[in-house]
């Protein structure tokens, strides 16, 4: 910030830009009170998701670097943490805006024309930044293709395709956090060591032994229940699929693991932090397209959407949508404490009682 900026005596008009943002909400079009608390609640909801990639874009930085710092740890977790109650605080808008009546709504609506949630690309781009995919969206859908249509003819239209499509070949936030908890040393062993390979195996072997046993300790190794039998084996073999994709270790769901299984160590503790942060944020999110798909409900029951969809029923399936599904997947593998593999190496975790198993 230059110093003619810093010693300006700004008025709380201006440096919020006050007269400029109060007239953005169309009352020059005869509104009535309903169409500007409609319009209102949309462009905060814009406001809150420009400081929603700014949060993110800026742990996704952090996670991207070959060597992250440990001090930079923390600072993730506060932008990650911001971005939740973000998300929390934007579920409940739309109980305000649930003060819309039925009627009220349609009174407007027409003149909404085929404006829809679809052409707000900066929610396009927090699901881009994320790391959601298209074949995990409704329909296999290309989030972007209503945006190159629209480039052909409108300028603006085609600076935010290009801002989109560039987005979509950096690397998003699961893809960082996945190659970051790769490199979790495992057993104390560091990431490309030598015999870092043979170690990684020894541990997600033993861990799945240990699965094994725990299942058949929970429900019994009886052949007495066909049942029950077929459901502990087909959770272990998904258990060893999570492990073992296609055969082969995944290090990163192996490092997922460890973290998860030991979060007590010292040395993990921020680690765990972040992983627990990400999984509140998705939650927040999941919550947040929920009480989106309600407040629409309740106001204009199961017509079709203003930009085509299917209303209600798309915005549910997107409830649905799972981004950070390693974090969530772990979960079902995990196992008590008393049965997990041995720690071997404790003191390099910052361990140093003999005690834990």
């Amino acid at each position: 910030m230059s110093e003619d900026v810093e010693s300006k005596n700004w008025t709380y008009g201006d440096y919020l830009q006050l007269p400029a943002l109060l007239k953005l909400q169309g009352e020059e079009r005869g509104i009535s009170n309903d169409e500007m608390h409609f319009i209102i609640v949309h462009q905060t909801f814009e406001l809150w998701f420009k400081q929603i990639i700014a949060e993110l874009t800026e742990v996704r930085d952090i996670l991207n670097k070959d060597n992250v710092s440990e001090l930079d740890i923390p600072l993730s977790v506060d932008h990650l943490g911001r971005t939740t109650e973000i998300f929390r605080l934007m579920a409940n808008q739309w109980s305000v805006l649930e003060t819309l009546t039925p009627q009220g709504f349609l009174a407007f609506r027409d003149g909404l024309g085929t404006a829809s949630g679809f052409e707000s690309y900066q929610m396009r781009e927090f699901e881009i930044l994320l790391g959601l995919k298209n074949e995990d969206r409704l329909g296999g859908m290309d989030p972007i293709e209503g945006f190159r249509k629209a480039a052909k003819n409108d300028p603006g239209a085609a600076i935010i395709l290009t801002r989109l499509e560039e987005l979509m070949g950096q690397k998003t936030l699961v893809e960082s956090l996945m190659s970051w908890i790769e490199r979790t040393p495992i057993m104390g062993s560091i990431f490309a060591s030598e015999n870092d390979e043979d170690n990684v195996e020894d541990y997600v072997n033993a861990h799945l032994e240990s699965h094994k046993r725990h299942g058949e300790s929970l429900y019994g190794s009886s052949n007495s229940n066909s049942k029950m039998t077929e459901r502990i084996n087909m959770g272990h073999q998904g258990a060893i699929d999570f492990l073992k994709p296609n055969g082969e270790i995944s290090r990163s769901r192996a490092g997922l693991l460890f973290i998860e299984s030991y979060r007590e160590l010292p040395l993990l503790t921020w680690p765990r932090k972040l992983i627990d942060a990400i999984v509140e944020l998705e939650e927040s999110i999941v919550k947040w397209r929920h009480s989106h798909a309600r407040m629409v409900e309740r106001i204009m029951g199961r017509r079709i959407g203003t930009g085509g969809s299917s209303g209600v029923d798309y915005l549910d399936a997107t409830s649905k949508y799972r981004i950070f599904k390693d974090l969530w997947g772990v979960r079902t593998i995990l196992i008590k404490p008393q049965n997990r593999p041995k720690l071997k190496n404790g003191e390099f975790y910052g361990f140093n009682s003999k005690s834990l198993i």
